[in-house]
C-alpha cells in the first residue's frame, strides 16, 4: 500500500515490484512497439494532415510522463508490511464509513494513492480531503473532512482492515 507523505511514498513488496515491472516495459518493449507506430505513420506521408502520426505521438507523450511518474515515485519509494489490522485507519486500509451518523448511507474504499485505483474498489488518497480526515482515527470514532464547497461533512468509522488485495 501506499503512503505518500515528504516525498517518501511506503510500498508493499508486491506494489513495489508491479510498478518496477510497469516502468521497465514501458521504458522497453513499450518505447519500440511507440516508435514502429511512429515510423509507420510517417511513412504514409504529410505529417500536418496525419491523424495516425498525431496519436501515436501524443500516446508516445502520455507513456514517457508515465516512466517520469515511475522513475521519481520508485526512486523515492521505501519498500514496508502492509498495515497491522489495529482497528486504526492508514494507508493500505479498506475503511467503511457512515455519513452523518447515518448507519445506512456507507461508503467503503482503500486509503491509498492513486496508483492502486481499481475497478475493485474505490480509492481515496490519503492527501483527500476525506481521506485525511479519516486517516489515524480509531474505528467508532468521528472524523471531520472539508467538502469542495468549503463546508465541513462528519463521518464515522465503522470499520479498516488492511487491503487484501
Amino acid at each position: 500500500m501506499t503512503q505518500t507523505s515528504d516525498n517518501v511514498t511506503w510500498l508493499t513488496q508486491e506494489a513495489y515490484n508491479q510498478l518496477k515491472a510497469e516502468l521497465e516495459y514501458l521504458s522497453g518493449p513499450a518505447r519500440v512497439e511507440i516508435a514502429k507506430k511512429i515510423e509507420a505513420a510517417r511513412e504514409e506521408g504529410d505529417l500536418r494532415e496525419n491523424g495516425g502520426y498525431h496519436a501515436a505521438k501524443e500516446e508516445q507523450g502520455k507513456q514517457e510522463l508515465r516512466v517520469r511518474q515511475l522513475t521519481q515515485l520508485l526512486e523515492h519509494a521505501k519498500v514496508g508490511e502492509a498495515p497491522a489490522d489495529t482497528g486504526v485507519v492508514a494507508p493500505g486500509m479498506v475503511v467503511t464509513i457512515a455519513f452523518d451518523g447515518d448507519e445506512d448511507d456507507t461508503l467503503t474504499f482503500l486509503l491509498a494513492s492513486r496508483e492502486y485505483a481499481s475497478e475493485d474498489i474505490a480509492t481515496y488518497s490519503p492527501q483527500s480531503p476525506l481521506g485525511g480526515g479519516v486517516n489515524g482515527k480509531k474505528v467508532g470514532e468521528e472524523a471531520e473532512y472539508e467538502l469542495p464547497n468549503g463546508k465541513t461533512a462528519m463521518v464515522k468509522i465503522l470499520d479498516a482492515k488492511p487491503y487484501q488485495g
